[in-house]
């Protein structure tokens, strides 16, 4: 069968980026964050005070952003670039993780990152994570994971994941923020959350990192040599 795009969905702090990032390497893939597209977004209206909710205000700001994508050697791991910008820390703060589910509830904005997001799958060998990468994306991925975790083991994963970045938040803000994203994303009226008929549905709440990377790995190599 060849290369393939692999589609990997599911809610916040389920580790899905991490595992699709790890699949991507394994695979000789191309690792691309749809999530991150959407936080370089945040970034920029937030830097340069756009009304996400003005429809003019946001069509110009789109047209100025740029992002891209690059594999850095010397970190063996892919960045994302907001208009020639390495963003990593930027894009992780607390007030990114307030608003942007707010932003990709937005159809406009939606539109406009799902065309560049299908045009970096057109040559396959890609993972892909995101919302509605099976569902909407892309549709006809070879393979759709759809990524579980209980709610508080995905407290606890983001908790720590902040403090070892020096970012000081409570636990009980991260189950707010982290329930009423899954709330936003589950009830948008645009590409909700939502598991594809054709996904596998994988819960990470007491797998090992190791153990949910290799579930994947084995299901896109069954794919990619057995068709």
């Amino acid at each position: 069968m060849g290369d393939i795009v692999i589609a990997i969905d599911g809610f916040s702090g389920t580790g899905k980026s991490s595992t699709a990032k790890k699949v991507a390497s394994a695979l000789g893939y191309t690792y691309i964050d749809s999530g991150a597209m959407y936080r370089c977004v945040a970034r920029y209206f937030i830097d340069h005070q756009i009304d996400f909710e003005e429809e003019e205000e946001v069509i110009v700001a789109l047209d100025e952003i740029l992002i891209s994508f690059r594999f850095n050697k010397a970190l063996n791991a892919s960045e994302i670039l907001l208009n020639g910008q390495i963003m990593d820390h930027q894009i992780r703060l607390p007030e990114i993780n307030e608003i942007v589910s707010q932003i990709a509830a937005q159809p406009l904005i939606r539109k406009k990152l799902v065309n560049r997001q299908q045009a970096l799958g057109l040559h396959k060998s890609m993972v892909m994570d995101g919302r509605d990468i099976g569902t909407v994306v892309f549709p006809d991925a070879a393979l759709k994971i759809f990524m579980t975790a209980d709610l508080d083991i995905r407290t606890k994963r983001r908790h720590e994941e902040l403090e070892g970045q020096g970012i000081q938040v409570t636990s009980e803000e991260i189950k707010k923020n982290l329930a009423s994203r899954d709330r936003l994303d589950t009830t948008r009226i645009d590409s909700p959350l939502i598991k594809a008929a054709d996904a596998i549905a994988l819960d990470s709440s007491y797998l090992t990192f190791d153990g949910q990377v290799k579930e994947i790995i084995d299901l896109a190599n069954k794919i990619i040599y057995e068709g």
